[in-house]
């Protein structure tokens, strides 16, 4: 049997290099323009390759707190940074890397190991990861909280 989930999302243009992202799944609508760096882009408003980077991070998290879950593994806390890296190669743009900087904090020094392999499980299980063609740098770190 064939799983399959579709998801709808469309965009409006708006005016000038800005459009207007929405879905009727969704109740916010999301405002992305040209970046910055190029022809009369926009500063301070979401754009492409923002969302590229960031569907490859918030796929981390939704798929770490899956497998943390069914792992039992208690976490205090959990954020992550990324960076994705945009350049010309062979006369085309591409997204060619993104990093992940997972950051996760635990209670205790001996959750340290299963912390680590639940995030590298995460990570190898992304399902937007596994999508895209783009290397995927992964640097993930584990503290341990400090009792005050």
């Amino acid at each position: 049997m064939s799983i399959e989930h579709n998801y709808e999302v469309r965009i409006d243009w708006v005016k000038d290099r800005v459009g207007e992202l929405y879905s009727p799944e969704l109740y916010e609508d999301l405002q992305v323009a040209t970046p910055p760096p190029f022809p009369k882009g926009m500063a301070n408003i979401w754009s492409p390759e923002h969302l590229f980077t960031a569907a490859i991070n918030s796929c981390l998290m939704t798929t770490f707190l899956s497998i943390a879950e069914s792992s039992k593994l208690e976490f205090l806390r959990f954020s992550s940074k990324a960076i994705g890296k945009l350049e010309q190669v062979e006369k085309r743009y591409v997204m060619s890397e993104v990093t992940l900087m997972p950051l996760l904090t635990i209670a205790r020094e001996e959750d340290r190991e299963k912390a680590m392999k639940v995030l590298k499980k995460s990570e190898e299980s992304c399902l937007i990861s596994n999508s895209v063609i783009s290397k995927i740098i992964f640097m993930p770190e584990v503290t341990v909280a400090t009792s005050k």
